[in-house]
């Protein structure tokens, strides 16, 4: 049984499991501590002191990583304990780019938010500042070092979440610097665009790169068609962005506001989902039947595939060679949608809503291309559809819901199920085990690759065939079965790896949650939670029951795995471990 200790904080008695911290015990007793450089489950250092509270001794100390004791008395509103967290503030305050209004992070900026809440006015500190320049070098991630207040989050996020470690802590004092090594900028050393350092930042230091100015210029382009298609991650997310609660299905809000920007035409990337499923589908069917490189391992990460590329390119031939739902998608555009709308694909411009920032490192490889013309012309993240909504004066919470627009904006709940870790997966087994049992099975849901433990395995008899899974989210938890086969310890049949902590749900492109709200509730289970749901809400579950996906093979690629196909819906990939 667990020992329970009894605390009391601000006159309130909680009793709290042992080890818990103060920080922890106070938010069982309904008490806000303000924190920080504190981000559950993933930073907690006490950088900041903003969390100092009074435990009865000589000092101050930090809640977040005090240890409760039993009969422990904390008081945390005493005038030293306010005095300390706005005397720390202020500090912070006086070498940051106060530049408020025109940040990206504004009304969603811890900083700004501690800064209101302690009552902060006027900084007692002001002196020198350092000026440093922006590192833009990255296709995906923008660094501004000047409004960094090394908190160590991103630090936290790349180092010992997604164990790359590209960036860390360089020079002392206050010249230190959080970084690259040795100079480096952002774009030249190993980092695989996932994002992660920008969900964990408290402030607009870590931001991605903008393309909305592009994206507007594309639809008042009269010589342009412009498509736009948005993967299922961002309607179960986008609504935070306007107040709504976390987990908020907005499909078919979604769908209006697009049509309202002025889109010529609102596809929908869960068809290249379905699509993907019929392609991989089919090419794990073949590697098992035919001899070919088992495990075989999903490709549908642009940040997973660059880690593959960069820190383990002896198992390329294990990737899947099926391109991502939405340069699939992309690709399908400028083909077979042009040819039957008699549309020269020159004059078409593709943009992907995405909640990836790594996708758009993805949309510029040379390899995601066909006749000279890139798949997508242009992506946009989540956090960039909505400033974009917000900026054309569309009421998103009040739109009608209406529907995406037909032939390619018609998908099944396996496509929706890509959005969570173990979806894609399961959307595979969905009509991989219909294949080989020659049937239309009942038993569709595989629970067993759901979740957030972060390396899941299962094993499942379809078919006769026995059929051994793994499924990792995080490049993190990917390392840990990429050490296991370079051991010869991975006796599996098929791999899903997503580049971000919980998959596309909490990509990062997504909204960002404030680390007070992640005490309260996890994202990567409240969204994939709704993705879920969108699943069961669709009439079709299974993506080879995709009606308009079968009359694309009817009248176009011929079959799964057709020369065609792999013309189109395939590509290949590079050594780039010269980069880490």
């Amino acid at each position: 049984m667990e020992q329970m200790i009894p605390v009391t904080i601000d006159g309130v008695q909680v009793e709290v499991p042992a080890g818990s911290t103060v920080l922890e015990a106070a938010h069982k007793a309904n008490v806000k501590i303000p924190t920080l450089c504190f981000l559950k489950d993933i930073n907690e250092t006490a950088n900041c002191r903003i969390c100092v509270v009074d435990c009865g001794g000589r000092t101050l100390q930090a809640a977040c990583v005090l240890p409760v004791t039993p009969g422990m008395v904390v008081k945390t509103n005493t005038p030293a304990v306010r005095e300390a967290r706005r005397m720390n503030l202020e500090l912070i305050l006086s070498n940051h780019d106060k530049k408020c209004l025109t940040c990206v992070r504004s009304e969603n900026c811890e900083l700004q938010t501690l800064a209101e809440e302690l009552g902060v006015r006027d900084v007692r500190f002001e002196g020198k500042r350092n000026e440093y320049p922006i590192d833009d070098s990255s296709p995906s991630v923008v660094r501004d070092p000047n409004k960094c207040i090394q908190c160590r989050r991103c630090i936290a996020a790349c180092g010992n979440v997604q164990k790359i470690g590209v960036i860390g802590t360089v020079g002392r004092g206050f010249n230190t610097l959080i970084e690259p090594a040795f100079d480096q900028k952002l774009g030249e050393v190993g980092c695989v665009n996932c994002g992660q350092c920008i969900m964990a930042c408290p402030v607009g230091a870590l931001r991605e790169k903008d393309n909305t100015e592009e994206v507007w210029a594309a639809i008042g382009d009269p010589n342009k068609h412009v498509v736009v298609q948005p993967a299922p991650a961002v309607r179960v997310a986008l609504g935070e962005e306007f107040g709504m609660p976390m987990g908020t299905r907005v499909t078919g809000k979604l769908a209006a506001a697009l049509r309202r920007m002025g889109f010529d035409r609102v596809f929908d990337t869960n068809y290249g989902a379905d699509l993907t499923i019929m392609e991989e589908g089919t090419e794990l069917l073949s590697r098992i039947q035919n001899g070919g490189v088992l495990p075989m391992i999903t490709s549908c990460s642009p940040g997973w595939i660059k880690y593959i590329e960069t820190y383990y390119p002896e198992f390329l031939p294990n990737l899947s060679s099926c391109k991502s739902p939405h340069e699939m998608l992309g690709a399908v555009i400028k083909s077979y949608y042009a040819e039957k709308n008699h549309i020269d694909p020159k004059d078409i411009f593709v943009v992907s809503v995405m909640p990836c920032t790594a996708k758009k490192f993805e949309a510029k490889r040379p390899e995601l291309s066909n006749n000279g013309m890139q798949d997508v012309d242009a992506v946009i993240t989540t956090r960039e559809l909505a400033r974009m909504i917000k900026e054309a004066g569309i009421d998103f919470v009040n739109l009608p819901d209406e529907e995406f627009d037909p032939l390619l904006g018609e998908s099944t709940g396996a496509g929706a199920i890509f959005g969570a870790t173990g979806g894609v997966m399961e959307a595979a087994l969905r009509t991989v085990a219909d294949i080989l049992e020659g049937k239309d099975l009942d038993a569709i849901e595989y629970t067993a690759v759901r979740g957030i433990e972060g390396v899941k395995e299962a094993t499942v008899n379809v078919g006769g065939k026995e059929i051994k899974l793994a499924v990792a989210h995080g490049t993190g938890n990917a390392k840990i079965l990429m050490e296991k086969m370079k051991k010869g310890e991975a006796d599996y049949t098929f791999i899903e790896v997503m580049g971000c902590p919980g998959g596309c749900v909490t990509g990062g492109g997504q909204p960002i949650v404030p680390a007070r709200e992640r005490m309260a509730a996890d994202p990567r289970v409240v969204r994939a939670k709704a993705i879920y749901e969108e699943d069961k809400a669709l009439p079709e579950r299974k993506s080879h029951k995709n009606a308009s996906v079968q009359k694309l093979y009817d009248e176009y690629l011929g079959k799964p795995n057709s020369h065609k196909a792999h013309e189109l819906l395939h590509t290949h990939y590079v050594d780039r471990s010269a980069s880490r």
